[in-house]
């Protein structure tokens, strides 16, 4: 059993998640999300592409984890739970048709006596499917089924020491892979030879902390793709004199993400950039100036647009989002997000994306900064310059 956290740690976990179901009126919750996975049992495996989770009950002391038979040794590799609490299912219940792997669970459920219960599922994510949600309707007639979506993720939303220090070392493998994509872009040189470098400093992570596969893959478009967002590097192109370039890329330390963005431009930037960068850059520091424990996201949204008011710049989307620990294809928590409406309060151990990304027709431009909230303010976790890189 290899840990990366204190037993204690994950009870302190588990019982919050307890505490909120109890409020919820869930009785049992099926967790899903291997973010959440990992999270409440340490459960690290490469093994989301088939169903698999957690059963948690309010009167029963661990977590229980089902999942595929070959698994199961990795689940007793990974996790803090008794062997009795590893559930393995048969391999014909691997993408078949005929037999689908709730149905399993069911049994489990059954089994210790929960089949009446009210159930708690995370409807709205990757893992969980409508197939999912029929096969326990159908097995489990008697239970009252609950939204159970995102309640784990707001557990995860605080951070304890021990997290922050993984994020912290994240951010020195991130100032890396940032440094190594800006030496990277050079005229000539194949945006795939480029993206390549990215993901060896990703992996390898410096001489104190290594690193390792991010949940998001290297954002780093080149010129007029640069108007959209979430595009990677275009394999056979070759970076050229006026290319600006986006990067949006992370560190990550046992699947703690610490993500940053930043511009490269090939040259001398052209006016419009320079003076979108300049505003984007002034609003960057004027709302970190303000977040502190007691303010809510949309009231962070609010100085933002108070301090680029007057400008050109105009930014429809999310101001940013909470981040953590994750697996593809997201290192966002689906959970804050710094927007209009969000009433969610800053407190300390918050770990927030501000993530200001401009997109027009023909160019885009980023620069962003992962802070975390402290009791009297907020720091950001990385010290790299916000600027234009001109190559």
């Amino acid at each position: 059993m290899a840990l990366i956290f204190e037993v204690s740690e994950y009870q302190e976990r588990l019982r919050k998640v307890k505490e909120s179901m109890l409020r919820k009126g869930i009785q049992v919750l099926i967790v899903s999300d291997p973010a959440n996975m990992n999270y409440l049992t340490g459960y690290d495996g490469w093994s989301f592409y088939v169903h698999q989770g957690l059963v948690i009950a309010l009167d029963y002391d661990e977590p229980i984890w089902w999942g595929r038979g070959m698994d199961a040794n990795g689940a007793k590799l990974t996790t803090w739970l008794k062997h009795d609490n590893i559930r393995p299912y048969a391999d014909d219940y691997v993408q078949n048709v005929f037999k689908h792997p709730m149905s399993f669970v069911a049994d489990i459920l059954r089994e210790m006596g929960w089949e009446k219960r009210h159930i708690g599922v995370e409807k709205d994510n990757y893992w969980f499917t409508g197939q999912c949600l029929d096969v326990l309707r159908e097995e489990l007639p008697q239970a009252k089924f609950h939204n159970a979506t995102s309640l784990v993720n707001w557990i995860r939303t605080i951070k304890s020491p021990a997290e922050i220090k993984y994020i912290k070392e994240a951010a020195k493998v991130c100032e890396h892979v940032m440094k190594t994509a800006i030496d990277s872009i050079e005229v000539g040189r194949l945006e795939s030879e480029a993206a390549a470098n990215v993901y060896h400093a990703m992996i390898k992570g410096t001489d104190e902390f290594t690193g390792d596969h991010p949940a998001i893959f290297p954002i780093m478009p080149s010129n007029e793709r640069t108007s959209a967002a979430h595009l990677g590097w275009k394999p056979d192109r070759k970076y050229a004199p006026g290319d600006i370039v986006l990067l949006e890329l992370c560190g990550v330390r046992f699947r703690y993400h610490c993500p940053l963005s930043r511009t490269v431009y090939i040259g001398d930037p052209p006016k419009e950039l320079k003076e979108i960068a300049d505003v984007v850059i002034d609003g960057i520091a004027k709302t970190l100036d303000f977040i502190k424990p007691g303010v809510t996201a949309e009231e962070i949204e609010a100085k933002w647009r108070e301090a680029i008011s007057g400008s050109r710049v105009v930014k429809p989307s999310r101001l940013g989002y909470a981040f953590g620990l994750n697996y593809v294809p997201d290192w966002g928590e689906h959970t804050v997000s710094l927007r209009p409406g969000d009433k969610t309060i800053m407190k300390p151990g918050m770990t927030i994306h501000l993530m200001p990304g401009i997109w027009l027709d023909e160019f885009g431009f980023e620069c962003s900064e992962p802070f975390l909230v402290t009791e009297k303010g907020c720091e950001t976790f990385l010290n790299f310059p916000r600027k234009i890189f001109t190559k």
